[in-house]
């Protein structure tokens, strides 16, 4: 098998925490974080915990920090403050905490909105890590970049079954020195 899923491989959920980073949506209208968690539970995940934040770098590390503390929650996805305007700070919130940068997400994640948006996606700074075993991911804040990144990239990554290899596979080593 070259790649994609492996139906005869077991699947085996992860928990993911999501944030949306807004200043300007609330719970009852927060579309982008609603289809994430949407879209994790339907693959089979389950949602460890959901938070919504203004953009305030302060605030989003220590939700972010409370989450990687948590050894029940796998993996953080963010949506929203990845742009390129003043109040756009998921990015610098997250990075200062990434153990390692993922710098490939990025790319793909690129290659896959410029299919979407062309040229526009040169306006976002998508960006991936790991801190303290837990993955990390900042998506832009628009339905149609969460489609592409959970659809296109993260999904496949965060599944067990997906080869030749996907991250899941790494959590039992990513504590590992």
């Amino acid at each position: 098998m070259g790649f994609g899923i492996d139906e005869t491989r077991v699947f085996k959920p992860i928990s993911i925490a999501v944030l949306t980073v807004s200043d300007t949506r609330t719970a009852d209208n927060d579309t982008s974080g609603d289809l994430l968690v949407s879209r994790i539970k339907d693959a089979g995940h389950k949602l460890g915990d959901r938070a919504l934040l203004r953009d305030d770098i302060i605030d989003i590390q220590a939700q972010v920090i409370a989450w990687i503390a948590d050894p029940e929650i796998d993996a953080v996805i963010s949506t929203g403050g990845t742009g390129l305007t003043g109040r756009d700070v998921t990015v610098e919130a997250f990075a200062p905490l990434f153990e390692k940068e993922i710098d490939g997400f990025s790319v793909v994640f690129h290659m896959v909105s410029f299919e979407t948006v062309g040229l526009s996606t040169l306006q976002s700074r998508a960006r991936a890590g790991l801190a303290n075993s837990t993955f990390m991911f900042c998506l832009p804040g628009s339905n149609g970049a969460v489609k592409d990144g959970w659809d296109k990239v993260i999904k496949a990554q965060l599944d067990s079954r997906h080869r030749p290899c996907n991250m899941v596979e790494l959590i039992p080593r990513l504590s590992e020195t």
